[in-house]
């Protein structure tokens, strides 16, 4: 091998390195993914965590990053010693992290590294994670209230945080595949329709004659008609006419089992994330049961403008957007405000063909 190779391979190594703190910055998980060859390992001992395979690499990246607030990592160049196709190597990192449940940090770790060369360029073999330094004192600074956008859909890193007006916005097409695509990663079937119309006949598609379904309290069914096609229109075992009929002084143990686990439950969600995530909030929680598996098989029907980038986005969309909108129709119907009191967040669907996400390419609801 001449210098000229050595020369070209440390480079190609470097931005492999260099690839992999971008996509994780960016909550690119199928790109970090596929910075592994097909068997390669992601070794994190002391989280501890190990991720072989480019799938298990994938859906672990998924579970981590659905718990950050915020994570910023900064890798700085080591060493690298090359082998012919192969190589080893080392590189420095500082992190910095809070997650959604509070736990916080600042921390310096050392990436141990095997590479070999591969008809795609240079791939990792394996990673080993470890942690040289480790302080969890409070951070005295904090993220802003939104995320610059994954780096499947954003590469302009001086933008501005969304307006929670935004929020109103339909997504573009190529967003709205990139969210089905993402779903169905995680076990969704995802469907790309052109409007409520087309969602109100694939739900009669969907659902047999005679199952029990549950309708979720969601403006998306009562504007689209399903709401009423399901429990006015005499083709299904309508469960929420049945639990409104009931008396909620003596019944609440009935009202509670006929809603946990019906054949169906039909529902929207406060927002959905181009990497594969589903939100739903509820101020009781009484219907969160059956969207989180309790029902047989669930089908969530999702406006375009409940498409965001990310998790974190997608907790701004509920608490600044939907929050407020939904208080002030909790406040005309009931005479007493909402409250995020629970939240439900779907990763992905562990059986396959049971969860079923219809989003719109119109808005609807909120």
């Amino acid at each position: 091998m001449n210098d000229f190779q050595a020369i070209a391979d440390r480079v190609e190594i470097e931005a492999l390195r260099g690839e992999f703190t971008d996509a994780a910055m960016m909550r690119d998980r199928p790109r970090l993914a596929s910075l592994f060859t097909p068997d390669g390992a992601l070794r994190m001992p002391n989280i501890p965590v190990e991720l072989v395979g480019r799938e298990e690499i994938r859906a672990g990246g998924e579970r981590l990053q659905s718990q950050w607030d915020f994570f910023v990592q900064t890798t700085h160049p080591g060493t690298i010693l090359l082998d012919g196709d192969t190589a080893t190597g080392r590189a420095y990192i500082q992190e910095l992290a809070r997650t959604l449940d509070g736990r916080q940090g600042l921390n310096y770790a050392i990436y141990h590294d095997s590479y070999q060369r591969t008809a795609e360029g240079w791939k990792f073999t394996e990673r080993v994670y470890e942690v040289r330094y480790l302080d969890t004192s409070p951070l005295a600074g904090s993220a802003p209230r939104a995320e610059q956008g994954s780096g499947a859909n954003r590469t302009d890193a001086t933008a501005s945080p969304a307006p929670a007006a935004s929020f109103a916005d339909p997504a573009s097409a190529e967003r709205l595949e990139r969210a089905a695509t993402a779903l169905r990663e995680g076990g969704f079937a995802a469907e790309v329709l052109d409007d409520a119309a087309a969602a109100r006949t694939r739900i009669n598609e969907l659902l047999p004659e005679g199952a029990s379904v549950l309708t979720g309290a969601s403006e998306t069914l009562r504007l689209s008609g399903i709401d009423e096609d399901i429990n006015a229109g005499g083709r299904y075992d309508a469960i929420r006419p049945r639990v409104l009929a009931i008396d909620r002084a003596t019944g609440t143990d009935e009202i509670r089992r006929l809603v946990t686990g019906p054949d169906f439950v039909i529902n929207s969600v406060a927002a959905v994330t181009e990497t594969g995530s589903l939100v739903l909030a509820s101020g009781s929680g009484s219907q969160l049961p059956a969207n989180a598996g309790g029902a047989a098989n669930a089908v969530w029907i999702v406006g375009a403008q409940k498409v965001v980038p990310d998790l974190s986005t997608a907790l701004r969309r509920v608490e600044e957007y939907a929050l407020p909108l939904e208080n002030a129709r909790a406040q005309a119907v009931y005479g007493m405000p909402s409250a995020v009191n629970r939240l439900l967040i779907l990763n992905a669907e562990t059986r396959p063909g049971c969860g079923t996400v219809l989003l719109l390419r119109e808005a609807i609801g909120y």
